[in-house]
């Protein structure tokens, strides 16, 4: 499996998450200090608020891109091992995560929330219970609505596809739920997307290529289309030697 990622953009984005987490403290500490004096009362609650939504930005780009093993990470761990022919985009293509091959061209939706997972077909909802209850509240770990995200990148790919083969038949996209977190428990039978955890994914996805219809020759249109700047996987030898 062959792998293309944007280090400069999850370097950015880590980044990010470190100064807006230091530059919160700074100022929660500073309204701390301004709330002793009754003169600067105001400056303190404006502190508190600023200092609070820094610190919730600074959670969300923390968690996606300062924790190591990041979502890219996870998903390239749990797809090792494809032949050659897949090819694994991270960031670098009209999608966040994107892999290519005979099983088609599969867009994958991480998602690390916790605790149970399920999908009611009859009101058309995702739930979840469990989870971290503080990160849920102010919406850092909430589910919402992963359908419609789904059906937003589907969209998204379909144009782009669209646009570098006018006039030709191409594959559609299609979108699989992964969920990453070790504590997410599914009961997503009547779900209607592919909705897996991350141990999961290989095998559905090595299945899948013995029934999907995905020429060679657009596979490698595709492939040809989108960046080359490919990080090959490691293989046991080398991972052993590192």
């Amino acid at each position: 499996m062959q792998i293309v990622i944007n280090e400069k953009l999850i370097k950015r984005n880590r980044r990010i998450g470190q100064i807006t987490t230091i530059a919160s403290l700074a100022i929660l500490i500073g309204g701390l200090i301004a709330s002793f004096t009754p003169d600067y009362l105001y400056l303190s609650f404006a502190a508190l608020i600023g200092g609070f939504l820094l610190s919730q930005i600074g959670i969300y780009f923390g968690n996606r891109w300062g924790r190591s093993p990041r979502t890219d990470e996870k998903l390239t761990a749990a797809l090792k091992g494809l032949g050659d022919q897949y090819t694994l985009y991270h960031y670098t293509s009209p999608v966040p995560h994107l892999l290519v091959g005979p099983s088609g061209v599969l867009i994958l939706l991480p998602f690390y929330q916790a605790g149970t997972i399920t999908y009611d077909a009859g009101k058309k909802r995702w739930k979840q219970k469990g989870g971290n209850w503080y990160l849920k509240l102010f919406g850092q770990e909430s589910l919402g609505r992963p359908d419609l995200e789904a059906n937003s990148y589907v969209s998204d790919m379909q144009n782009w596809l669209s646009k570098k083969f006018p006039g030709q038949t191409m594959p559609a996209p299609e979108a699989i739920l992964v969920f990453t977190n070790e504590k997410a428990v599914l009961q997503v039978e009547s779900a209607p997307i592919p909705t897996l955890t991350e141990d999961k994914i290989k095998d559905f996805i090595r299945r899948k290529s013995k029934t999907a219809a995905m020429p060679a020759g657009a596979l490698l249109n595709i492939q040809a289309a989108l960046p080359k700047e490919e990080q090959p996987e490691k293989t046991n030898e080398e991972e052993k030697s590192g």
